[in-house]
């Protein structure tokens, strides 16, 4: 039977070992870019690269089975150290192939409860959740995902169900305008919250890669009540005319 705890401890360590000689400026900086929710939030500051093949290594080192995996993504990500939360679903996504339909739950359930910043919510989407949910498929269960998790009381899971979406619209290079702007009116009744509006700004500037003049009408037609940081993330990419209009007062 194998050691969790042994696995765990070899994760944790490694990490440990590679946390890089920062200034107070630097570890200041992170703290402030990153902005935790809990103020006894640890960040080491390694890079995303050391923290994966930290968690690859680990995997083929013990190579747990998969409900074995389950459990030391659990513990990982029920700590309040930055790079051990990568580090849970690094490790749970060397799994993807065994991935059902209970893999959205299981994050709700065991990593955004203990989930303090936007860096490891949007990680966690863009990496795992994204891309299982744009699997063919899985179209059915990625919208009752994204519905339900809208409604949640979290803003991190609030959030997710943005991110999902854009990973899923970055993958299939196109977007449903009707299903795109109802989750854009649905999310807005919170734009109260800053990473919300940047959520909803990030999602439609993705979808103006694939369709910027539809984008584009969108902010115009709704300028004047759409929040001012939504507006100039949404813009992003568009032409620089056509960004000076929708920015224009």
């Amino acid at each position: 039977m194998l050691d969790i705890d042994k696995v765990i401890s070899e994760i944790k360590t490694s990490l440990d070992n590679q946390k890089p000689i920062l200034s107070e400026d630097q570890i200041s900086r992170i703290y402030k870019i990153i902005n935790p929710d809990i103020d006894d939030y640890i960040i080491l500051g390694l890079r995303i690269a050391e923290i994966e093949k930290i968690a690859r290594n680990a995997q083929n080192k013990f190579n747990p089975l998969f409900d074995e995996a389950k459990e030391i993504f659990k513990i990982l990500a029920n700590s309040n150290v930055e790079e051990y939360k990568f580090a849970s679903f690094f490790f749970l996504n060397r799994y993807k192939k065994l991935f059902t339909n209970s893999i959205p739950e299981f994050f709700k359930t065991e990593f955004f409860p203990y989930c303090h910043t936007w860096s490891t919510c949007d990680s966690s989407c863009i990496r795992v959740l994204g891309p299982f949910l744009a699997k063919k498929g899985n179209e059915q269960l990625a919208k009752t995902t994204m519905n339900k998790w809208a409604q949640n009381e979290s803003l991190w899971i609030k959030r997710a169900s943005i991110v999902i979406l854009l990973k899923i619209i970055m993958v299939h290079k196109e977007f449903s305008e009707r299903y795109v702007f109802h989750k854009v009116e649905e999310m807005l009744n919170f734009s109260n919250e800053n990473y919300i509006e940047k959520g909803i700004g990030w999602l439609l500037k993705t979808c103006s890669k694939y369709n910027p003049d539809s984008i584009f009408d969108y902010l115009m037609k709704n300028k004047e009540r759409l929040p001012r940081l939504i507006l100039r993330y949404a813009s992003e990419k568009l032409s620089k005319e056509k960004r000076l209009l929708v920015l224009k007062k």
